[in-house]
């Protein structure tokens, strides 16, 4: 349904930019980019710096709409298709951009994160414990008779490795739009992808001081390019896209007798959690006066946020303070 209604939307707007354009050219005074999630846009606000050649940048998910449940409006659509530089994540959640690509202005400049990062990207993990999906459950049910496309985990932002890369290739797309000013984007690149560099090593001693190598999410579980990235083991309600909110009381009782089982102090939710099945997780656990706490996973930051000085920096910085209490 989803997809549908996305497809019949793409088509009336585009059918109505092309009248439009057929009629008139279309005036754009400045370049602009426009990002789908908060750290590409970041990401592109940083290489630009103090933007000498007044580059638009908009950010489509900033009302604290999670990537997996949002659907462009009509003025989105606009905003993409008469946009020199698009920037989208590229996983199961974003299947509507190929159709609107498909339709929209042949000059446009795509960068699609999964695809930047090729082999570095990881199919979406079913772990040990987890609740499974009527999803999960019908390819498990299919898997012998027709080969499935491969999942992504969409995150891949929550690895500061990998957003050294990304920032790499938005850079050079900047560069191609704009190349009078490319000694000012590689200057800045190089000055963001130091700081990236350091934070990285901080998180690096971190987890080799650390007293545990486990976390236990009793949310989703949006993390895994991180923890790789470090050597953590993990264990979860669910997997990092699902839509669940309510866990079976076997995925309860196996995350419990983890908890107990490893002497874990702490139980780990995602921003915007009720944290019922963490609460219950503790209360449920030998200790029964276990510690919550909450990592961001970058999924939902709204303009609020952004007016309040968040960063993506900023926040992989709290995350690490919180990953620093979690293991030891």
């Amino acid at each position: 349904m989803k997809k549908i209604s996305v497809i019949l939307l793409i088509a009336v707007m585009v059918t109505g930019l092309a009248f439009a354009n057929g009629s008139k050219e279309t005036h754009r005074d400045n370049l602009k980019v426009v990002a789908t999630i908060f750290p590409a846009y970041d990401w592109v606000k940083e290489i630009l710096g103090d933007n000498p050649a007044g580059i638009d940048v908009k950010l489509l998910l900033d009302k604290g709409v999670d990537l997996h449940s949002y659907q462009p409006s009509a003025y989105d659509i606009v905003a993409i298709s008469t946009c020199n530089l698009f920037i989208y994540v590229g996983g199961e959640s974003d299947e509507w951009v190929e159709d609107l690509l498909a339709k929209t202005n042949s000059n446009m400049k795509t960068i699609n994160l999964i695809d930047v990062l090729g082999d570095l990207a990881k199919e979406e993990e079913l772990k040990e414990g987890m609740q499974e999906t009527e999803h999960d459950e019908h390819e498990h049910e299919h898997n012998e008779e027709e080969e499935e496309d491969v999942e992504y985990d969409e995150h891949v932002w929550l690895s500061l490795r990998n957003a050294k890369i990304l920032c790499t290739a938005i850079e050079s797309a900047i560069e191609s739009m704009d190349p009078a000013n490319m000694s000012a984007y590689r200057a800045n690149l190089e000055i963001y992808t130091e700081k990236l560099d350091s934070l990285n090593e901080q998180y690096e001693r971190v987890v080799s001081e650390s007293s545990f190598r486990t976390l236990l999410f009793g949310d989703r579980f949006p993390f895994r390019y991180m923890v790789d990235d470090y050597g953590i083991d993990y264990y979860a309600a669910f997997v990092g896209c699902s839509a669940e909110t309510e866990a079976s009381f076997e995925t309860i009782a196996f995350l419990v007798d983890k908890v107990d089982s490893l002497g874990l102090r702490i139980v780990m939710t995602i921003d915007g959690s009720d944290m019922k099945i963490a609460k219950t997780i503790v209360n449920n656990s030998r200790n029964g006066n276990g510690q919550i706490l909450t990592m961001n996973s970058l999924q939902s930051v709204t303009a609020e946020d952004m007016k309040n000085g968040m960063s993506y920096l900023s926040a992989m910085e709290e995350n690490l303070e919180v990953l620093k209490k979690a293991l030891n």
